[in-house]
């Protein structure tokens, strides 16, 4: 669209938690269109960090909250094109990207997992992003350092 931008479409929330970031995440989770499959994998696997994690203290969604706040980068780099050379230019992100790139990173790790079920590699993933630990956590320290190695370029930002 030229002109205006679209307009945002309405998430409902899921059934059980009532809750519109577990329905952004099945839908990331989400494979062929089978969001029952998706759900049924996201509940499982919140039922998995329950029986992990009964010594914290904290519902199994509390504890799915503070792990995707432990992977949700602050700052990305975008490439920048300046007189022949290309930049790597550190640029800070907005809420609603921030969300969506932890959960794309959390789902991404999870499906990397060697496990038996999506359930499983889930749960997994999500106790080590609470943990700060994980193939989500190590890609944003590494989102991170690159910003901070290219601060110099910051001034290019656009």
């Amino acid at each position: 669209m030229r002109k205006s931008r679209p307009k945002k479409r309405i998430i409902l929330p899921d059934p059980k938690f009532n809750d519109v970031l577990v329905t952004r995440f099945v839908n990331d989770l989400m494979y062929d269109g089978k969001k029952s499959v998706a759900l049924a994998a996201f509940y499982d696997a919140m039922e998995v960090v329950a029986k992990k994690t009964k010594e914290s203290g904290l519902e199994p969604l509390e504890y799915w909250k503070r792990a995707l706040e432990n992977i949700t980068p602050n700052v990305e780099v975008k490439s920048r094109r300046v007189g022949g050379a290309t930049f790597q230019v550190p640029t800070e992100i907005r809420q609603d990207r921030k969300v969506a790139i932890s959960i794309k990173n959390l789902v991404e790790f999870a499906r990397k997992r060697s496990g038996r079920s999506m359930s499983e590699k889930l749960a997994a993933e999500i106790v080590a992003a609470y943990n700060s630990e994980g193939g989500a956590f190590k890609r944003k320290e590494d989102t991170h350092r690159m910003a901070d190695a290219n601060k110099a370029f910051s001034h290019f930002r656009f």
